[in-house]
């Protein structure tokens, strides 16, 4: 798997299927189809509810609440970005890192949820569901790898570190008032400050010049090596089939470079 970023060009293009996000994505259909039919029992269930975390135990909230959403254009537009951004990030990664890290966007930007609440107080009966916390984390990391990439919005084309700069600074202006419009901007910015955390913590934002440098050092190791090697044969082979005689009738046999 190559290792070198690019970081310059539009993503106007249609990515890769990569295993991971194909996953995910039909984890979230078939969860939503489940929705439908069971109601919203299902929903009050699996649904993010700090009161149901803090006083009844109901810890699997935290993971369970990204499958869920509330309608499907809630459910497009998180699997649209899932897609769009999460599926280089996989390739880049690997299919298990880049799980991991879905999830700790995910599941931290819910227990942040449940922390606040706790602190500030507020309607902890209020249920949050759907991916747009790890959603915002996978955008993030997207930003951080290649902050140089166009994206276009409709056919405005703009680079990914401003477009993360632009969501990340509505989200934290909106998590100022909580809620607002049934959005849980909170969410959003916990799967950023998450997301954030785990690369810094991990170093998964590794120049392209860092990465150039050192397979350049490796190619060039490895090239001094072979012919050192060679030299040694060479030395090697000329002793045992001759000494160099200029009337030597094998000379020509012998090891050359």
């Amino acid at each position: 798997m190559s290792r070198y970023y690019k970081t310059t060009y539009s993503s106007i293009g249609y990515p890769h299927w990569t295993r991971a996000v194909k996953a995910l994505i039909i984890a979230c259909c078939v969860t939503y189809l489940v929705q439908i039919l069971a109601g919203n029992g299902f929903t009050q269930k699996f649904g993010l509810t700090p009161w149901d975390v803090t006083h009844q135990g109901y810890v699997w909230q935290l993971a369970s609440y990204i499958f869920l959403h509330a309608n499907i254009m809630h459910l497009l537009f998180n699997m649209l970005g899932l897609w769009m951004f999460g599926s280089e990030l996989e390739q880049v990664w690997g299919t298990r890192r880049f799980t991991r890290f879905f999830f700790i966007c995910g599941v931290g930007a819910g227990a942040l949820m449940v922390l606040l609440f706790l602190i500030w107080g507020g309607d902890y009966r209020v249920t949050t569901i759907g991916a747009s916390g790890a959603i915002y984390g996978i955008l993030l990391a997207f930003g951080m790898l290649f902050p140089d990439r166009i994206i276009y919005l409709i056919i405005f084309p703009i680079r990914a570190k401003y477009l993360v700069m632009i969501l990340g600074g509505i989200a934290f202006y909106s998590s100022l008032s909580a809620s607002r419009g049934g959005i849980a901007h909170v969410a959003h910015l916990g799967g950023m400050i998450c997301g954030y955390i785990y690369i810094k913590s991990r170093g998964l934002t590794r120049s392209r010049s860092r990465i150039r440098f050192s397979f350049r050092f490796r190619d060039w190791y490895g090239q001094w090596q072979r012919k050192r090697l060679r030299k040694k044969f060479e030395v090697y082979y000329n002793r045992r089939h001759g000494n160099g005689d200029a009337n030597d009738d094998e000379k020509w046999r012998r090891w050359k470079n």
